[in-house]
């Protein structure tokens, strides 16, 4: 079992086809925490409008957020980009789920983040949203060639490799725009008098304190990698890499196309599909 204090997830993209649902499902699972964040973009609308994908294993998800706000775990949803459209209900309660459109979390040691999926600070996504909408397209399209790459690499042995993280770590300009984004949003914690910034949005986890002493948090994404943030009993933030921590833990994936619906257990707040 991991424990935590807190648990920061963002990017999940459920209901995209390169969602790594089943990683997440095992995680849950397996973690115990006071809080859990999910900052964003964790159900992708943008992707479900065009095709609708819904695997057992993303409602495996959504049954086992659903148990942990059950169990007593406070659970807080900042929606992203791609889940836009739950922005209306900040303030409300879903299932023990609450809906923030930003959230200002304490840890143990009295430092305060500010918690937010990012795309608010991306001036592309705000100043076109049709242009956006398109580099996700391109990018959903490298994933699932990515994804067949990576078929082939495990038969292989081989290990997992991202084209995206090769092109951002080779592209100038996709490093600067990485760049100024860290910069705003720690930019933002400061103008508030926060310690630090916690986000998602560019699926590069970082976690970094900046010279003028603000914290820098990202947690990454569930397509390219599995990666959460998490906060540990003393108030230490850490990075962790989901999939090497379940693999330690003695867990192997399964082929998603092949699995079975878990039947419900006894007093599940949700049935599987």
């Amino acid at each position: 079992m991991f424990e935590y204090r807190t648990v920061f997830v963002s990017d999940v993209h459920l209901g995209f086809r390169g969602a790594r649902a089943e990683e997440f499902a095992a995680f849950l699972k397996r973690v115990r925490c006071e809080r859990l964040y999910l900052v964003g973009d964790i159900v992708d609308m943008w992707a479900l409008r065009q095709r609708w994908t819904w695997p057992v294993t993303h409602n495996q998800v959504v049954r086992r957020i659903l148990k942990l706000a059950k169990r007593g775990t406070i659970i807080t949803y900042v929606p992203g980009n791609h889940d836009e459209s739950l922005r209306p209900y900040a303030g409300i309660d879903l299932a023990g789920i609450r809906v923030a459109k930003q959230a200002v979390h304490r840890a143990a040691d009295g430092r305060r983040y500010l918690v937010c999926h990012g795309d608010e600070f991306d001036l592309v996504v705000q100043s076109s949203p049709l242009l956006s909408k398109l580099g996700t397209l391109g990018y959903d399209w490298l994933v699932g060639l990515n994804r067949r790459v990576n078929d082939l690499r495990g038969l292989v042995g081989l290990e997992r490799w991202s084209f995206s993280q090769a092109i951002k770590k080779k592209v100038k300009s996709a490093c600067t725009f990485i760049s100024k984004f860290e910069q705003a949003v720690g930019d933002e914690a400061r103008r508030r008098s926060l310690d630090g910034v916690i986000c998602g949005h560019i699926h590069e986890p970082r976690l970094e304190s900046r010279a003028d002493g603000i914290v820098y948090a990202n947690c990454g994404d569930w397509i390219e990698r599995a990666s959460a943030l998490v906060e540990h009993a003393d108030g230490r933030l850490e990075i962790v890499d989901v999939e090497a921590l379940l693999r330690g833990a003695g867990w192997e994936p399964e082929h998603a196309d092949e699995l079975e619906p878990v039947p419900a257990e006894e007093g599940d707040p949700v049935h599987a599909a």
